[in-house]
């Protein structure tokens, strides 16, 4: 007995330090697992990162900047429908339990029995609270540790946050695939609406996307989406939420997705909204742009946009047209597969007509194609065949491009030419558009911004705004004669040359700048100073980096298309330099506005009306050039369009001015053309800087492309009379109406041609030193002897195209 009594008392023993070991791991557990648990009172000011939406001006979805797809929205905008779905797939009981659903997760237990015994993935009944936790607070880990923390933390979140607070974390901040990030951003990429536009069968199937996004993927997988689809479905009619009548109706409604999710439902402003990405993040940081969830008004202008992406685009396959077909862009022997094969060649996205096809027969210009998608069979259009075969002819097995084109195809080829097109208001540097190549998919460098490149002509409206900005004006004569100087490159003499290797004599400055006279322009930048020239030129943002040299006055120094375009807004708004700017407004996820283009103050904007007048804000930008002058050059230019080099534009009418360029060895080709109200630059060049080839000047290429454009935007903004400056007096000069400053009027009798100047090349130090003897009222010395004057015949007068020089 006293035995068994040890036994008994030692086991007692045991037993209690047992308890107590247990007790006190239990402890230590509890101890480790509470200190690790972050702090659920921080959800009560969370904000999972959400994404910079992009809008153009008038309100059109662009783009979105992000590192997570995510449009946060509150409790009150999210329709009930949509959450009475996800209640129903995920935790119908969610406005009754305490953060932790004992019955669901009895029934989650049982489930798992058989699911343990099918291989199934095991169910964890966590309610929505509890994912919440998880999502937010928590990792994915799979254990009991993360199960405990979960269920502690779901009694901490209902103690600190409302349901519908909860509830509304958890909408935002669920993946749902797609790329989607919450529910807003979900409904926006599966069905491209917003969440008050979804119809019940469409807010059931994102509540089928929590358990497994992947597994119903609507293109993927469709019978599985719409099976999980249709059983949420059920269970909404189960919880009361919808009739039967309304479950029979939403179920036989099909699946309807978009192909694929997409950043914005308006695709033709890629590298505008690039651009505008750079921008941001340059001045707000890249982790405030993608997490920020920013609004951000841009100045964008859809519809100019997409007149100037398909004008542009249209512009370079023309050009493309004219230079020949370069030949297939592979080739099949029709073994099995090479259907996948053609499927796989990038087409621009832009033109989603164009088909991959094989050359199936070639009989003469009888040529059948075979299309990879579906295998239909066609014949090209005769004078495409014809025009491939021109240059090299079509074999059986070339992999082409096609487009249908009235019963037939029409064959299609990617230019390798390349160009920009930028559209600024020039009153406030708004810019309108902008397209930086052909397609942004092939080529994401935005040649508007990023491509230094030589403007040519197009840069010698400075150097004329300078010489008026001194004692010249339109009616002033300049020589237009053969003229040489010495220290050429590698030595050589540099003999400037107009495009038609012909020289007339005395010429106005408004008739030179309109026929572009290479002579001329040089003559003048020389009298002018090339100092002065490059001085304006900065102040007017043409470039930074110009050099004195004479041969910057033709277009030798290098700009971007972006700058030049908003240079040229300063003889259209009064002489005024504007910057530019593609973000107008933007304000943080609470509506407050942290950034502001138009940073201008008005005092008494606020004041109530009394019957005065009322107030005045301060013109955009900075004066660097005489209003007087603005208005010169801007009526010089329109004398371009009416009767110069930019003569094939115009049938725009009156009011519209511009300027060709075109560099040497037509390496690249400009136009930049304006109206009261618009400013647009166009350039079209080789990314390598190649020639483009024979006759493709500024005339030829960019100009149609100026054309195109301007017949959209003018139906918007009208063209009007460029504003008369204050203080100008105007004066009829053969014909056309010059304005001048006051007193400078009265030189244009005494503007004559000097007859003692030699007309033949001349040695420049002999041009200095015949200067200097005028203007000291010497007498002429006898200068060097010049060089033999040509002996070819005088060449009959006539109007030549735009001038190139033959410096660069």
């Amino acid at each position: 007995m006293k035995i068994a009594e040890r036994w008994f008392v030692m086991a007692g023993v045991g037993l209690l330090a047992g308890i107590a070991l247990i007790g006190m791991i239990v402890a230590i557990y509890a101890a480790w697992l509470f200190h690790a648990l972050p702090d659920a009172s921080e959800l009560a000011d969370y904000r999972p990162a959400t994404a910079t939406r992009v809008y153009a001006g008038d309100g059109t979805l662009i783009g979105e900047f992000s590192d997570e797809r995510r449009i946060y929205v509150s409790y009150e905008q999210i329709p009930e429908p949509v959450v009475q779905a996800f209640l129903a797939a995920e935790d119908r009981n969610f406005f009754s339990h305490g953060g932790v659903d004992v019955s669901g997760l009895g029934r989650a237990m049982f489930k798992n029995i058989f699911n343990a015994a099918t291989g199934r993935r095991l169910e964890g009944g966590s309610t929505i609270t509890q994912q919440v936790a998880k999502n937010v607070l928590l990792t994915n880990e799979t254990s009991i540790n993360r199960k405990v923390k979960e269920a502690i933390l779901a009694n901490r979140l209902e103690a600190t946050l409302t349901k519908p607070q909860i509830l509304e974390l958890y909408l935002n901040e669920i993946f749902l695939g797609y790329r989607s990030y919450g529910v807003a951003a979900a409904a926006y990429n599966y069905f491209g609406k917003s969440l008050d536009q979804l119809t019940a069968d469409e807010a059931a199937f994102l509540a089928a996307l929590p358990k497994g996004p992947n597994n119903y993927h609507p293109k993927r997988h469709p019978g599985a989406a719409k099976g999980r689809r249709d059983w949420v479905l059920g269970e909404m009619e189960q919880s009361g939420f919808i009739t039967e009548e309304q479950l029979v109706a939403a179920r036989a409604r099909p699946l309807v997705t978009q192909d694929a999710p997409r950043r914005a439902q308006y695709a033709d402003a890629d590298f505008f909204v690039e651009e505008a990405r750079r921008r941001a993040i340059a001045q707000f940081g890249r982790e405030e742009i993608n997490r920020g969830g920013y609004y951000m008004r841009t100045t964008l202008d859809p519809e100019l946009q997409s007149a100037a992406r398909d004008a542009l685009m249209k512009g370079l396959e023309n050009y493309d047209r004219r230079h020949g077909w370069r030949g297939p862009w592979g080739t099949t022997d029709f073994a099995e597969g090479w259907q996948d094969k053609a499927l796989d060649q990038t087409r621009p996205p832009e033109r989603r007509a164009w088909r991959a096809a094989a050359v199936d027969s070639v009989s003469g210009n009888t040529v059948r194609v075979r299309l990879a998608a579906n295998g239909e069979t066609g014949t090209l259009l005769s004078a495409d065949a014809a025009w491939a075969n021109a240059n090299r002819p079509l074999k059986r097995g070339d992999l082409i491009f096609v487009e249908p084109s009235g019963g037939q195809y029409a064959l299609k080829q990617v230019p390798a030419v390349n160009g920009a097109l930028v559209a600024i208001e020039p009153h406030s540097g708004r810019v309108l558009a902008m397209v930086g190549g052909y397609s942004y998919a092939l080529s994401s460098f935005n040649r508007a911004t990023q491509a230094e490149r030589q403007p040519g002509s197009a840069f010698k409206p400075f150097v004329y705004a300078a010489a008026l900005e001194g004692d010249y004006t339109p009616a002033s004569i300049v020589l237009d004669a053969p003229i040489s100087f010495a220290g050429g490159r590698n030595g050589e003499r540099w003999t400037p040359e107009n495009y038609s290797r012909q020289y007339y004599g005395p010429q106005t400055l408004r008739r030179g700048l309109e026929l572009s006279r290479n002579v001329m322009t040089v003559r003048l930048a020389q009298a002018v100073g090339m100092n002065n020239i490059v001085d304006l030129s900065r102040k007017m943002g043409v470039s930074d980096n110009l050099q004195p040299n004479l041969s910057v006055s033709l277009g030798a120094g290098e700009t971007t298309p972006y700058r030049l375009t908003a240079a040229y807004a300063a003889f259209v708004n009064g002489g005024r330099k504007i910057d530019p700017y593609l973000i107008e407004v933007v304000q943080d996820r609470n509506g407050e506005t942290i950034f502001r283009a138009d940073d201008r103050r008005c005092r008494e904007c606020s004041r109530p009306f009394s019957g005065q007048e009322s107030p005045r804000l301060e013109p955009r930008g900075t004066q660097v050039l005489d209003p007087i002058t603005a208005y010169q050059i801007s009526s010089m230019l329109e004398g371009v369009i009416q009767r110069g080099t930019g003569a094939s534009a115009r049938g725009l009418g009156r009011w519209v001015g511009g300027k060709t360029g075109t560099t040497n060895e037509y390496r690249s080709a400009w136009f930049v053309g304006f109206s009261s109200d618009i400013v647009v630059g166009v350039f079209i060049g080789f990314d390598d800087n190649r020639p483009l080839g024979t006759g493709e000047t500024g005339a030829t290429g960019p100009v149609p492309v100026f054309n195109e454009f301007m017949q959209v935007a003018l139906k918007k903004r009208p063209a009007r009379e460029f504003v008369r400056p204050r203080g100008a007096v105007f004066r009829t000069v053969n014909g056309i109406e010059e304005a001048f400053r006051p007193g400078t009027e009265r030189r244009r009798e005494q503007e004559a041609p000097r007859p003692e100047v030699p007309t033949g090349p001349q040695n420049y130090n002999d041009i200095l030193r015949r200067e200097r003897e005028e203007a000291a009222g010497l007498p002429p010395s006898t200068p060097a002897p010049a060089p033999p004057p040509p002996t070819t015949p005088p060449p009959p007068k006539k109007e030549p195209a735009e001038d190139l020089s033959g410096l660069y």
